[in-house]
């Protein structure tokens, strides 16, 4: 005898035993639970399940003794009969791409998720999840670091990523709000290694052009920056021309600067939150090992590589020790670090904010533009400019619980 295939909805206030006593009534007539999903939305349940059950008597009286124990319950119940085509077509679906697109900013607005998921849809993708990571926010008392951020499990064919990606670049600069698009394959859920940049990413300055200030030498040498960060000119010949006018620079000045660094929103919670789950991390610099290695004991990480300030009598040369750490050097690390390691590629992340940072963040498994120069932006697979550099964890698909767990 054929079966009946019956999707069960459910809605309601949740109460603890309700999906107990309806799996009950289903045990009882031997049925077969083919797929199961529940959401609550502020203490309101939604639960499906979709259940398979041999035609005739136990049909009828399965869907009857469930309408009675969902009236017992105190919850609605609504029966959908499906087709065996019907079934078949949705099994299928199974082996189409799996992706996840991640929403961010200080609040979400319904435009912004209204833009993004229309996107997903002219394209005839479909949605099969969508998940808030942040806590709930209140509405009265004001957040001293407000952030939200929800996550959609999309499923189908994609015919061209980039037009697709770029779609959300435009969303993302018209209404001022974050979004990553990233494959959900094995290697975005285990991902092992970060690897950040310093200046301006786990920290709020440019290190150089702080010290040019206490030199007398700071709008030559912030020109000069800026020049290199926007990509106009080589990062090998801007450092060596900034570097020459630190020349005489007393060394006592670099303990001052490192001891007040400021370090990035978020960053703590980051770094804290990577080494609990076992990550390693490490800074990838062009600017110098004295604040890298502050920082390295300052926030606990494993690894630094950056340029060595050449140090005589007290006083900076003007010179540097050993090879300049420029974006193909930092690639480099990275690749080193994750081989070392024994770490795959796929498996890595990096997080930067100038033109010098483009090669690992196109090298790694998940290159992030973090509050990045246009360019940069335009040029790396995801982006972070609305929230701290906590926002990471969102993008690995962390909850807020995951993280307030662990402080």
């Amino acid at each position: 005898m054929a079966n009946d295939i019956f999707l069960l909805n459910i809605s309601g206030q949740d109460k603890p035993g309700l999906t107990s006593n309806l799996t009950g009534v289903l045990a009882e007539y031997g049925a077969k639970v083919l797929d199961i999903g529940q959401a609550n939305i502020h203490d309101t349940l939604s639960l499906g399940i979709l259940f398979e059950i041999p035609k005739g008597k136990k049909s009828a009286a399965v869907l009857k003794d469930l309408l009675f124990k969902s009236y017992e319950l105190g919850i609605k119940a609504k029966f959908t009969p499906i087709s065996l085509e019907d079934y078949e077509d949705w099994v299928g679906l199974q082996g189409k791409d799996r992706y996840i697109i991640t929403i961010l900013g200080e609040k979400l607005a319904a435009e912004q998720i209204s833009e993004v998921t229309k996107v997903i849809s002219d394209r005839n993708m479909n949605i099969d999840s969508i998940k808030r990571l942040t806590g709930r926010l209140s509405l009265v008392k004001e957040e001293e670091y407000p952030r939200a951020s929800i996550q959609l499990s999309i499923r189908g064919k994609i015919k061209n990523k980039a037009e697709f990606t770029e779609k959300f670049m435009q969303i993302s600069h018209d209404l001022d709000v974050d979004i990553a698009f990233q494959e959900d394959n094995i290697f975005r859920r285990n991902r092992r290694l970060v690897c950040f940049d310093m200046d301006s990413t786990l920290i709020q300055t440019e290190v150089i052009d702080e010290l040019a200030e206490l030199a007398g030498v700071g709008d030559e040498v912030k020109a000069i920056t800026e020049s290199a960060m926007q990509g106009e000119i080589d990062f090998n010949e801007s450092f060596k021309r900034r570097m020459k006018l630190l020349k005489g620079l007393s060394e006592d000045v670099l303990h001052n600067v490192a001891i007040n660094l400021p370090i990035t929103k978020g960053a703590r919670r980051l770094i804290d939150t990577l080494k609990s789950y076992g990550f390693k991390t490490a800074i990838l610099s062009g600017g110098f090992t004295y604040f890298g290695h502050y920082l390295q004991k300052e926030l606990g990480m494993d690894y630094v590589y950056a340029n060595q300030l050449e140090i005589k009598d007290g006083v900076l040369t003007g010179g540097y020790i050993g090879e300049i750490v420029d974006g193909n050097k930092k690639a480099e690390y990275l690749q080193e670090i994750a081989k070392k390691e024994g770490i795959d590629i796929s498996q890595t992340i990096a997080v930067g904010d100038g033109a010098n940072d483009l090669p690992m963040l196109n090298l790694a498994g998940l290159g992030i533009a973090f509050h990045a120069k246009p360019t940069v932006k335009d040029n790396a697979q995801s982006s972070i400019s609305s929230i701290g550099l906590d926002g990471v964890l969102y993008l690995l698909g962390y909850h807020d619980r995951h993280i307030d767990l662990l402080e």
